[in-house]
């Protein structure tokens, strides 16, 4: 459904973003993930049709984005940032002129704008003016806008900026609710929410797309090997030595960060090579010793931790 290849944008002697690629397939909830400044927003202006790119190509359903810019912004739903409101119009008047723009015909402007305001749950404020009105309603009618003439791509640009957690629960459902029947670009920087939200994501860095995958595999490819969290009882001086002698073993490494232990308790975090099993050693040699096993967990890198690995290295991941 989108394709971008060798994608660049440049001013003057910066380019805000170089030789990006990446696809999203139909259907699919992609998480655009980067730090500030990174060429987020300005990859998703050229897809909207908002700006031109230096060199590169994307085309969306099929559609060129700087060749047949008409017809690829007819199935384009955006919403920036700040979404492009008028603030002294009614939701539903709002929402029908966007429809009128957007070229719905006028036999069909009521049913859809009825079906983006039920979809964004707004029945209840649809009379109303939108300058009254809070942000979170204010999201909301962002995302009405954008697909109210029911467009196969969506493109949203931190459609949850500033919304308190309660709010961004419903704006997450909804986006997820609107998943199949729609393509969906979709920028954050609350990365549980791509977990939570995205089939799949690409991270962008200093212009470049440095990762593109599935957020489960992004997490398995930098994983390097299984890590265990043990929490040990008992004085713990001579397990070190025992547990560094474990084939496979990297490290051994007491955690401080847990200052609510009790003192005769102790945590430890353990990485192991790439492909070891050592949890059964692991176990054995802490029991062997006398001590007591209150609690073993094998643990893993988090999105969070991916993001910065990848985005304060100069690592790239292949798909």
């Amino acid at each position: 459904m989108i394709k971008v290849e060798h994608l660049s944008k440049i001013y003057g002697s910066n380019a805000a973003i170089e030789d990006i690629h990446f696809s999203v397939r139909k259907g699919e909830i992609m998480g655009f993930l980067g730090p500030n400044g990174a060429g987020k927003t300005t990859t998703m202006r050229i897809l909207a049709g908002y700006l031109p790119a230096t060199e590169g190509t994307a085309k969306i359903a099929g559609y060129d984005v700087h060749r047949q810019s008409m017809e690829v912004r007819r199935r384009v739903g955006y919403l920036p940032e700040n979404p492009p409101l008028y603030l002294d119009m009614t939701v539903e008047g709002f929402l029908d002129f966007v429809a009128q723009i957007k070229g719905v015909a006028r036999n069909k402007r009521n049913s859809k704008v009825d079906s983006a305001i039920q979809r964004c749950q707004l029945s209840e404020r649809r009379k109303e003016i939108i300058r009254k009105l809070s942000k979170g309603y204010r999201q909301r009618i962002g995302i009405a806008q954008a697909i109210v003439h029911e467009p196969p791509v969506i493109i949203l640009d931190e459609p949850t900026v500033g919304l308190d957690p309660r709010q961004i629960i419903e704006v997450r459902n909804l986006i997820k609710s609107l998943a199949g029947e729609h393509t969906i670009i979709l920028s954050t920087h609350i990365l549980p929410e791509v977990s939570m939200t995205c089939d799949r994501v690409t991270i962008i860095d200093r212009g470049k797309v440095v990762a593109t995958n599935t957020p489960s595999l992004l997490m398995e490819q930098l994983k390097g090997g299984s890590s265990y969290e043990v929490e040990v009882e008992g004085d713990i001086k001579s397990l070190i030595p025992c547990l560094q002698k474990i084939s496979g073993v990297n490290t051994v490494e007491i955690d401080r960060t847990k200052s609510n232990l009790p003192v005769n308790r102790t945590l430890l975090q353990i990485t192991c090579n790439t492909d070891t099993e050592a949890g059964k050693e692991i176990a054995a040699a802490i029991v062997n010793q006398g001590l007591g096993l209150l609690e073993m967990r094998r643990t893993g890198l988090s999105l969070e931790d991916v993001f910065l690995k990848l985005t304060t290295e100069e690592s790239t991941l292949e798909e």
